[in-house]
């Protein structure tokens, strides 16, 4: 129960490696509040999570929509001890297909909607809260056709270690983990046919020397430890949750 009487925001906490943190957040003793853009989604998920979880319908990508799920959270709550900014969708295209459409909607997910997630949550937020932020273990080598999203997960490491500096007058610790291939609904959200999904995940797996792709509850207890005490001299750092993937 490391986070007893805590009050923890996951974005995109109604599917996937968010879910899961929020159930292990709950389990760890914090009131959960969950962010997602699909409302059947949201409160089934809150259902899921059980007791007082709060469910919110808002997408990240809208600056408005953070205004006011953030500011639900101050009526309801009145703070936030634990910002998990997870929010993010994965799509591929080779580089000279990649439209401006393609291109915005990524970073408005990934990125923008993280970034305003962090500065939303702030007022929010007291001396000594954590935000931690989802990357990717593709933010540290070349994947073909992952330009785009790749591009938006090295962005969030390098704000984590800003935020840290910037934050840490007020003892806000500001990490990020980077899930390598893990079982999520995300992989099969990548917009690409069952053969090429398949022969992406047979490609992704040879690179992991553990040799499986990861579970979203792996993902979840490395997030809870960056979410508490037991993390508190740490700060501005990546905690890389991928079977060895980048080691590879």
């Amino acid at each position: 129960m490391k986070l007893q009487n805590k009050i923890a925001v996951v974005t995109g906490g109604n599917s996937g490696i968010g879910l899961a943190a929020a159930h292990e957040f709950k389990a760890q003793g914090a009131r959960v509040v969950i962010i997602g853009r699909n409302a059947e989604a949201v409160a089934r998920a809150a259902g899921e999570i059980g007791g007082d979880t709060v469910g919110i319908t808002a997408d990240v990508s809208r600056v408005a929509d953070l205004d006011r799920a953030f500011g639900q959270i101050r009526e309801q709550l009145g703070r936030v001890d634990v910002l998990f900014a997870n929010a993010g969708i994965a799509k591929f295209l080779p580089f000279g297909e990649v439209t401006e459409e393609f291109f915005l909607e990524q970073t408005a997910i990934n990125v923008k909607g993280a970034y305003f997630a962090a500065q939303k949550a702030l007022p929010l937020l007291p001396d000594g809260a954590a935000i931690i932020f989802t990357s990717s273990t593709v933010a540290h080598f070349g994947m073909p056709g992952s330009s785009v999203y790749s591009m938006t997960k090295a962005a969030l490491i390098n704000l984590a270690k800003t935020l840290a500096v910037e934050l840490a007058g007020r003892k806000i610790r500001v990490n990020v983990v980077s899930p390598g291939p893990i079982t999520t609904p995300i992989f099969s959200k990548m917009g690409l046919s069952a053969a090429a999904a398949g022969e992406l995940g047979g490609a992704i797996l040879a690179q992991v020397p553990l040799g499986r792709f990861g579970e979203a509850g792996e993902i979840a207890k490395a997030v809870a430890y960056l979410a508490s005490s037991d993390a508190a001299f740490v700060t501005g750092t990546e905690l890389l949750v991928d079977g060895g993937m980048a080691q590879a």
